[in-house]
């Protein structure tokens, strides 16, 4: 059994959305048990599910990009785990990031760099995406390209600002953030396998 939790931020339901899809792709790996987590209910470091981010093998980290950065609700998240810091609570457990907005770039590397720079400070073991990206040639189709704006430290996925979360992100970016949580899964897998 492999334990995966993604602790989410979401504003407007569309980096929630993304979380489902990352959440969908990672049980696909045999033995993944994966845990949604909201940011929202981990902003203290006295309160919430803190002992499901203790048990876990890896942590995804997911937060909107708000004026170039992750959202302010994810970093009082962010601040709140330095409590688990002092601890080396979270020493050695696999991590990875993902991120979206309304833009296809928007700044979103500058929240992914985040993302892994939280997992450094925690000690853990970073794990990138790494896909190649789907839409970088003159053939390459925008509706169905995975990864079309190359992201590689982590999982960028774009939501256009006018449409509801029941609209947005798009089918390709949302089959992406399944690939990306796959690979996460079975990178966790890997680790914990190698562990023992």
């Amino acid at each position: 059994m492999t334990k995966l939790a993604i602790v989410y931020h979401s504003g407007y339901g569309h980096t929630a959305k993304v979380a489902e899809h990352v959440a969908k792709g990672a049980r696909t790996v045999e033995g993944a048990e994966v845990t949604l987590l909201k940011a929202d209910d981990l902003v203290s470091p006295d309160s919430g599910p803190w002992d499901v981010l203790q048990d876990a093998d890896g942590i995804i980290f997911g937060a909107p990009t708000y004026m170039g950065s992750s959202s302010a609700v994810f970093q009082q998240f962010a601040e709140a785990s330095s409590k688990t810091w002092m601890n080396q609570g979270w020493r050695d457990k696999i991590a990875a990031g993902f991120t979206n907005s309304g833009s296809l770039a928007g700044d979103k590397l500058n929240t992914l760099q985040r993302l892994s720079i939280l997992a450094g400070q925690h000690g853990m073991i970073w794990a990138n995406y790494g896909a190649f990206p789907g839409y970088n040639t003159s053939t390459a189709d925008y509706e169905t390209a995975w990864n079309r704006a190359g992201h590689m430290i982590g999982l960028g996925t774009q939501a256009m600002t006018d449409l509801p979360a029941d609209q947005a992100p798009d089918k390709a970016d949302l089959e992406t953030a399944e690939d990306f949580g796959k690979r996460v899964a079975d990178i966790t897998a890997r680790w914990v396998a190698g562990k023992t």
